[in-house]
């Protein structure tokens, strides 16, 4: 190579994965965009149109969630679960191998007792759970698991405050550093973030860590929350609601009508990723899944 030019690879080489590496869940409340590294890097919250609290799909200090193996980025495989929308990816590292398990949580209608705040419809049976749930599970020797959760309230600008709750190591907060927060979320505010895992978390600035040693056979949970729709608490719940989730979105393909046809698991999976754009309270369809993206990025441009 000539001294000082540039090879084709280097100048390809970006930050930022091509849009379509990254995986796509949802709860037809709200929407998470997952890269292949394991990280969560876009989730609006409460809902689509909020603003964004994981944002490095635009910047790389506006906030991302990863789970995975210590020192590795790239998975071996990843997959959705047939017939669901839960992710599944599957990481070789020297030690063993990891297999992890991402989804939006799907649970039965909550509001039996009060009328829900949102809906405007009349409600079906089930209802978004508000909980990001993230399973983990060593399927062969021994690997070192890595959390780094850094939340970047409003698109990157607000940096979260952590806290924990309870006596142990195992649930924490995040909210807005109070003196540069807008108002609560009672009020149309930003969303309390509560964390709960089997893991032992730590705080470093605006990071919520955990680190452990998997063994073969272990499993570990982190839960994401951010209503007051409790969360999992435990690794039996966790792993009976990710159930619960994957035998809901089975059940729902089960009502269409699909060919026998080789190309019928796409049809099933484009589907799955329309109902994905629509919102459940209004029966609203999204125009984009990037359209609050392109509203941070162009103001106006989707008046």
């Amino acid at each position: 190579m000539v001294d000082g030019a540039t090879s084709g690879l280097e100048m390809d080489q970006s930050h930022f994965p091509p849009i379509e590496d990254y995986a796509f869940l949802f709860d037809c409340e709200t929407t998470a965009l997952i890269a292949p590294d394991g990280a969560v890097e876009w989730q609006c919250l409460p809902r689509m149109d909020s603003r964004s609290v994981f944002g490095a799909i635009l910047d790389r200090d506006a906030g991302r969630f990863r789970i995975g193996p210590a020192g590795v980025d790239v998975p071996s495989a990843r997959r959705y679960i047939p017939g669901t929308m839960v992710v599944e990816t599957s990481w070789w590292t020297p030690g063993g191998w990891l297999v992890v398990a991402d989804a939006l949580l799907i649970g039965p209608w909550h509001h039996e007792d009060e009328r829900s705040m949102t809906h405007r419809r009349a409600p079906t049976d089930y209802d978004a759970a508000h909980v990001l749930l993230r399973l983990l599970r060593c399927v062969n020797g021994q690997v070192q698991v890595d959390m780094d959760c850094t939340r970047g309230f409003d698109y990157g600008r607000l940096p979260p405050r952590w806290s924990y709750t309870g006596d142990g190591y195992h649930e924490a907060i995040a909210e807005p550093v109070p003196d540069v927060a807008g108002p609560p979320a009672s009020e149309g505010g930003r969303p309390r973030l509560r964390l709960t895992t089997d893991l032992n978390v730590g705080f470093e600035g605006p990071t919520a860590t955990a680190r452990t040693l998997l063994k073969e056979g272990q499993r570990r949970f982190v839960a994401l929350s951010w209503s007051k729709h409790a969360p999992p608490k435990t690794l039996d719940e966790a792993v009976c609601r990710l159930r619960w989730t994957c035998h809901h979105w089975q059940h729902w393909l089960d009502r269409g009508m699909f060919p026998d046809h080789p190309w019928r698991g796409h049809l099933q999976r484009s589907a799955l990723t329309l109902k994905g754009l629509s919102f459940a309270p209004s029966g609203a369809i999204v125009a984009a899944r990037s359209e609050r993206v392109a509203q941070h990025c162009f103001p106006g441009c989707l008046a």
